[in-house]
């Protein structure tokens, strides 16, 4: 049977056919599919971990224990894996581990550019790079396969373009894989010094024997069309250089690392030109180049995403004809109609605090009319950067600046960074911002919810009694859209020479769709223009110039009430009430 599957369903599809039992990741865009499609197999345990590393983690349990298991992320979440991703090089495995990554070039969703290959040198382990929809699903099963062959873990590396765009899948059936019972194996799994040193040489010898496979596994293939030009290229790349290059001859590589170094040397002698096309880092030119194999030279950036018209510009083929709509209105992001973290930031904005921000959807507290983000690094961050300023200034900034950080990125890495300011006298003021749900990532539940990843009860984290938990005295809640309580709270927090906590409750309009109620609208004989509805950066509020007046567009208004809460001369009514 065959189906039309974004790479993200495949991927899911995937894990299911090759008898996958376990499936530990944390939500990140342009992975987080994954894990929502793996969810619908009953035969598949899935969960949404508190962050990637404890998401690996519970894999390499599974893994252990006997069955095959998968941790799903995006590039920067292989960040918060390495550590023990670098070990689990060296104990191998038992059942099959794929971890499958996620990069995103050009940044459409993230906070840098990064190259995945590169963690598969560094670890020294396999990494497999499909280039469809089928390739994705197919490469799961090849990916476990490989790793029990050669008790290994195996990297697969997506895109965004891969991971959202959508191709005809084959589907097969599922193989259900007996488990392997757990493995007891001292020397293997217990990396003191002296079965580290030994667990070294295997993992030398293992990039040998994968060398050797890659050279004459079907994932390397030759399509020879002209002696020309030969192209070298893998992942989604494959698929801009085919379309771009019709009558090149291409060598895909399905494995990128360990390379196949003797088949790349076989197709050079066979082509006048040779050339690697690749997205970012010039990962396969670096290693070809230092084998000896000669490759032409592209003009090529590593910045951003390559397509097919970017592959015929960087060898000079004339681009087709397109249409071209100049003038289009900007369409900037913003923070939805509705959305319960606008109310703590126009109030931020209000006080002119210097704001910690972190990663989530309330990112976009940066943008005006709120401006009220100043800095954003990774998950977790803005806890232990409150600390640092706090004490790079001797107190003197921490009444000046707040840290901001979403429910879930404070479970996945914010929880220690406020033990440390704890531990060390900090007298920051955190704003946990908890708004029910994972937002930017798609909605998906967290440990502070009381929703399974498959939307069932569980057990539900506390903030509150966990902040207190840690030593915290000063813990308020409040609601974000009680714009005095909010001013009164925070000037309240900033001035006490103690660390404090700020919980936010209100939900999402996405994780509690009770929340919306009839839209406002704008009486235009009561409005002054005095444009403060204007501030709190609304999408379904805009500006009438020629009429120097305000206008809810009542179609996007969720009548979250907000905007009445700024507005001083009683301007804005609610349609039936």
């Amino acid at each position: 049977m065959k189906q039309i599957l974004s790479g993200n369903e495949a991927f899911a599809r995937g894990a299911y056919e090759a008898g996958v039992k376990v499936i530990s990741s944390y939500p990140g865009t342009p992975s987080s599919e994954i894990t929502d499609n793996a969810k619908r197999y009953k035969e598949i345990y899935c969960e949404w971990a508190s962050n990637e590393k404890v998401a690996l983690e519970v894999v390499i349990g599974a893994s252990q224990s006997g069955v095959r298991g998968m941790t799903c992320m995006k590039h920067v979440g292989l960040n918060v894996a390495a550590d023990p991703l670098m070990t689990l090089s060296y104990t191998g495995v038992n059942g099959g581990v794929v971890i499958l990554v996620a990069d995103d070039p050009n940044m459409f969703s993230s906070q840098n550019e990064q190259d995945s290959r590169h963690y598969a040198r560094f670890a020294k382990v396999p990494m497999l790079d499909p280039s469809d929809s089928q390739e994705a699903k197919d490469f799961i099963g090849i990916a476990m396969e490989i790793s029990e062959k050669f008790c290994t873990p195996v990297i697969i590396r997506s895109c965004t373009r891969l991971s959202h765009g959508a191709g005809v899948v084959t589907l097969g059936e599922r193989r259900e894989i007996p488990s392997k019972g757990l493995e007891v194996d001292i020397p293997k799994w217990v990396m003191v010094p002296a079965n580290g040193r030994e667990r070294h040489k295997i993992v030398e010898k293992r990039l040998i024997d994968l060398a050797n496979y890659n050279n004459t596994s079907d994932l390397c293939r030759e399509e020879f069309n002209s002696e020309k030009i030969g192209v070298i290229c893998s992942g989604i790349v494959y698929q801009y250089v085919k379309e771009a290059l019709p009558d090149a001859s291409v060598l895909k590589l399905g494995m990128v690392w360990p390379l196949p170094i003797e088949r790349i040397r076989q197709f050079a002698q066979k082509v006048k030109k040779l050339y690697v096309v690749e997205e970012l880092d010039n990962f396969i030119e670096t290693e070809l180049r230092a084998s000896g194999v000669k490759i032409h030279k592209l003009d090529r950036s590593p910045i951003g995403e390559l397509s097919a018209d970017e592959v015929r510009k960087l060898f000079n083929k004339k681009l087709p004809k397109t249409v071209r709509v100049e003038n289009l209105p900007g369409r900037p992001p913003s923070m939805c109609a509705g959305c319960s973290h606008r109310g703590i930031f126009y109030a931020l904005n209000k006080l002119k605090l210097y704001v910690s921000g972190d990663i989530g959807c309330y990112t976009l507290g940066l943008l005006p009319p709120l401006s009220a983000i100043h800095s954003t690094v990774c998950m977790g961050a803005s806890v232990s950067m409150a600390h640092g300023i706090d004490k790079g200034s001797d107190g003197e900034f921490a009444k000046k600046s707040v840290a901001v950080i979403g429910d879930s990125t404070f479970l996945h890495t914010g929880i220690n960074g406020l033990i440390n300011s704890y531990y060390n006298n900090g007298k920051s003021t955190i704003i946990i911002l908890d708004n029910s749900t994972t937002g930017m990532t798609g909605h998906q539940p967290n440990p502070a919810t009381g929703f399974s990843i498959r939307f069932e009860p569980a057990p539900k984290v506390d903030l509150v009694e966990l902040c207190k938990g840690i030593g915290i005295k000063r813990v308020k809640r409040l609601d974000p859209f009680d714009v005095e309580e909010c001013l009164k709270v925070i000037k309240e927090e900033v001035e006490a020479d103690e660390l404090s906590v700020i919980i936010t409750n209100r939900p999402c309009i996405f994780a509690d769709r009770t929340v919306i109620d009839s839209p406002f609208y704008i009486d235009p004989d009561k409005c002054t223009g005095c444009r403060s509805c204007t501030k709190i950066g609304c999408p379904a509020i805009s500006w009438i110039k020629k009429d120097r007046k305000a206008f809810i567009d009542e179609a996007i208004c969720t009548g979250c009430g907000l905007c009445i809460k700024v507005c001083r001369f009683g301007a804005i009514n609610q349609r039936g009430k």
